[in-house]
């Protein structure tokens, strides 16, 4: 082996040893160094020389000073290259195709951003990659004026994760042909969650008017700035709020469980489960099956 070749084996090895340190604090906040180290097979100056690097290379590692040390990957005010597993790339992609059942309007960059991340992805992903194809259909059809403006979901959401009061206009659903034209006062809630369900987001909030939890639809939802105040957050009942806003669309402020259940008996073969989200299919024999609905 030459002098050339010895120096890019070293430097092949450096660059695998260089994107595996990366990869570790990307999946965790705080590392050891001496945990950090050992994961990596290094000795801690080559990790202290492996950290100056990758801070070259603009990626804001932080060293912590206490009594151990350690090492944790801090927000940057640049974005510095990103680093994705093999499956990280691919689970990435698959839900950028299938954006368009968020009920955002957000699928026009939706649909560019995996051409984007193709081109930089190697020949063996871009192959996993094109041949998986995903069509994304909604399970109802939803008109545009149904699709909450992608800066909504952000608006709440920051207010979600700062515990501030919010002000918004709200756009009641009234039957066809039955107008209000009345000016209503904007709604004062304190904001607990944001969710999606069927395709659309929802808030999840403490109405401050009516001393009483309530679920609004996003795309009916017009915020008013500047926020309100902060707030101590409350206990949702239940603490689940997936069981929550479940049990609020089947009727019910203390349990995800239909009101109303109803079996039948089919004879088909229970391979019809797909076909029947909001139930709940039993084999009873190669042709027949249970099953329950509820309302």
């Amino acid at each position: 082996m030459t002098a050339t070749d010895g120096n890019m084996e070293v430097m092949r090895k450096t660059s695998a040893r260089l994107l595996s340190l990366l990869s570790l604090l990307q999946a965790r906040r705080d590392w050891p160094g001496a945990l950090l180290a050992e994961r990596l097979g290094i000795s801690a100056r080559t990790l202290r020389r492996d950290v100056d690097r990758l801070r070259e290379l603009g990626y804001p590692v932080v060293t912590d000073k206490g009594p151990k040390g350690g090492y944790r990957l801090g927000a940057g005010t640049r974005l510095p290259p990103l680093l994705f597993d093999d499956e990280q790339a691919v689970a990435l992609t698959v839900a950028l195709r299938t954006v368009a059942t968020s009920g955002t309007d957000v699928e026009d960059g939706a649909a560019r951003a995996p051409a984007t991340l193709r081109q930089v992805m190697p020949a063996r992903l871009r192959h996993r990659i094109d041949a998986l194809e995903v069509t994304a259909v909604r399970r109802s059809p939803s008109p545009s004026r149904d699709r909450a403006d992608g800066g909504t979901p952000m608006a709440l959401g920051a207010a979600v994760q700062a515990h501030e009061e919010l002000r918004f206009d709200y756009t009641p659903a009234y039957p066809a042909g039955t107008g209000d034209d009345r000016v209503r006062p904007p709604r004062r809630v304190q904001s607990h969650h944001l969710v999606t369900h069927g395709g659309r987001w929802y808030l999840v909030a403490w109405d401050l008017d009516r001393d009483d939890w309530r679920v609004f639809r996003a795309d009916r939802i017009t915020p008013r700035v500047p926020t309100g105040p902060r707030f101590t957050p409350r206990d949702l009942p239940g603490n689940d709020v997936a069981a929550f806003v479940t049990g609020r669309f089947r009727g019910s402020d203390h349990s995800a469980e239909w009101l109303c259940r109803g079996e039948v008996v089919l004879h088909r073969p229970a391979a019809v489960a797909p076909h029947v989200p909001a139930g709940t299919v039993e084999e009873l024999g190669p042709d027949r099956c249970r099953l329950t609905l509820g309302s």
